[in-house]
């Protein structure tokens, strides 16, 4: 049964501005691109000279390829990258952690798959909770980890997916792991084989 409140589900506030950070660097998917272009309003209008010490990797949402300067229109930006997938992106993003400095403060906004797997990357460097915004917004579209073969199945909208590794039908349950960056995903039909619930979009 898919049990809602877990508590181990994430809940991010909308991103504001740190005056405290010596850098700042923002990743944003999708929609993600407004509170960004909010948070560099905020940054501009309290310490313009920081835009120098901020950089920006986004990854457009499908059929918005644009510019980086027509999505984030700040001049004196350090960096503004557009990249065509978020794996390009988090790729260019390890590499930045490996030279970042003290002070730096990371801002992350876009789907909650998307900041899970930027979260859980930023703690492999040893980022903590202080130096980590975050704010959720676009499809609530699932990464669901499969408890029996360990496979990771993306961009979940349904109650039952069928897992991309052992092709087991799995009930997406609501428990989070942080260390995973994903939703537990258990047998659907462990009791009665071949009897599924209905299958249903529950997370659009």
């Amino acid at each position: 049964m898919l049990i809602t409140g877990i508590k181990s589900k994430p809940v991010y506030a909308p991103l504001r501005f740190d005056a405290s950070g010596r850098y700042h660097l923002m990743l944003g998917s999708g929609v993600g691109r407004e509170p960004l272009r909010r948070v560099l309003g905020q940054l501009r209008e309290a310490q313009a000279d920081a835009l120098a010490r901020t950089e920006v990797l986004y990854v457009p949402a499908t059929g918005d390829p644009g510019a980086a300067g027509a999505h984030f229109p700040f001049p004196g930006l350090a960096a503004s990258r557009l990249f065509g997938d978020s794996g390009a992106l988090l790729e260019d993003f390890r590499a930045l952690l490996e030279r970042s400095l003290m002070g730096t403060r990371l801002y992350v906004a876009g789907p909650e798959s998307f900041i899970g797997i930027v979260m859980k990357i930023a703690l492999e460097f040893n980022l903590n909770k202080d130096e980590i915004r975050a704010e959720e917004c676009g499809t609530l579209a699932r990464r669901v980890r499969c408890i029996h073969c360990r496979a990771i199945t993306e961009e979940v909208k349904t109650n039952i997916v069928q897992c991309v590794g052992c092709g087991l039908w799995l009930l997406v349950r609501d428990h989070y792991s942080r260390r995973l960056a994903a939703y537990m995903g258990v047998m659907a039909d462990a009791e009665a084989p071949g009897e599924l619930p209905d299958i249903r979009e529950a997370f659009p």
